[in-house]
């Protein structure tokens, strides 16, 4: 591996974490928010693979939206490659842009910029194996050890052994308990994180065969592009002729040649405000051996428990006081409050506030 060449990580900044509102907003997405820790989410991707010659330098792929945010995070990152998506068309189009600017043999390490991973060390390992598989024309997905009977997420199922990981044998949408139930007790299934590796050229070739329209839109746009300063804007009037979809859907789920490589590294999408208390709850375990507040409570800012059991209360402003509740998260941000179980987490992107910040 020490003669390898280094691998070159994509990091995507798409999205506007409506679920994580009103903390989260348009203007200033859950990627760069410090959520976890002092740095946001996006540092804390981009600092994963800094410091490391097995690394190249990062490709971020944003919006023009979030471009002035993105460079005044990456203010201490030597060098780094921005590409400004002239609009938003879901993930495959957007690991193409960076596919098609890097040489054909280049190994990329496709990576969301929202997600928490507490275990380095074994992203690191893990995004070595993904290199060695992907240098083999593997399309590779990490998968995730599940901790739970996890319905929110979509599942990979192993196959074949192959050095370092396996074939994937199905990949499976959002399942309902009982079956999520069935895939944890089997040992045989992972979460799909969203995290890839490839081989630039063996991607632009599996993308031209199942959606020959995107990649040829992507390879026109990229010809037709243009540098200005660290940025780079593909051309838009090719770009808008893509029908956009996820990598999955795109290419994934129809190539022969996909694999998984295994990891257990204290992964969370931080998906919505349940998820986020799961992990400042295994952050704060980790380091003082139990979680801020007691009782599974979760507290930031001028907050006061009594009688409460597995609440997250977070205000940057006025005192919460919570009481006798249970499995609850409340968020007060600026003039805005939010109350939600932890089971109606997922639906707060659907709220008026959320849809319309």
């Amino acid at each position: 591996m020490t003669s390898a060449a280094p691998i070159h990580p994509v990091i995507l900044c798409g999205g506007s974490g409506t679920r994580l509102w009103p903390v989260s907003r348009k203007i200033k997405p859950k990627p760069f928010l410090p959520l976890i820790g002092e740095q946001t989410l996006f540092e804390q991707a981009v600092g994963r693979v800094s410091g490391d010659d097995r690394f190249a330098a990062p490709i971020v792929v944003a919006g023009e939206a979030h471009c002035d945010i993105i460079e005044e995070q990456l203010a201490g990152v030597e060098s780094y490659r921005l590409i400004v998506e002239p609009k938003g068309k879901n993930t495959a189009p957007a690991i193409a842009l960076a596919a098609a600017q890097l040489p054909s043999d280049a190994i990329m390490l496709v990576c969301p910029s929202d997600h928490h991973i507490a275990d380095e060390a074994a992203f690191r390992n893990a995004a070595l194996a993904a290199a060695d598989l992907a240098r083999e024309d593997w399309l590779v997905s990490f998968g995730i050890a599940p901790e739970r009977p996890e319905t929110g997420y979509g599942y990979l199922h192993r196959g074949n052994p192959l050095p370092g990981g396996f074939q994937i044998a199905q990949f499976v949408e959002k399942p309902d308990l009982e079956t999520a139930q069935a895939y944890l007790a089997s040992g045989e299934y992972s979460w799909n994180g969203g995290i890839f590796a490839f081989r630039s050229g063996a991607l632009l070739g599996e993308l031209d065969t199942h959606r020959p329209s995107m990649a040829q839109a992507v390879a026109v746009s990229v010809a037709a592009g243009r540098l200005q300063g660290s940025r780079f804007y593909p051309d838009a009037g090719a770009f808008e002729e893509i029908e956009g979809d996820s990598i999955d859907y795109a290419v994934m789920e129809n190539t022969k040649r996909a694999a998984m490589v295994p990891v257990d590294m204290g992964w969370s999408d931080i998906g919505n405000w349940a998820a986020l208390h799961d992990a400042l709850a295994q952050e704060s375990a980790s380091s003082d051996g139990q979680s801020s507040g007691g009782k599974g409570n979760i507290q930031r800012g001028s907050v006061d428990f009594d009688a409460c059991r597995n609440v997250l209360a977070i205000s940057d402003g006025p005192r919460v006081s919570a009481v006798g509740v249970e499995d609850v998260c409340i968020v007060v941000s600026g003039n805005e409050v939010l109350v939600t179980t932890r089971e109606g987490a997922q639906r707060v992107g659907k709220l008026p506030g959320a849809s319309n910040q």
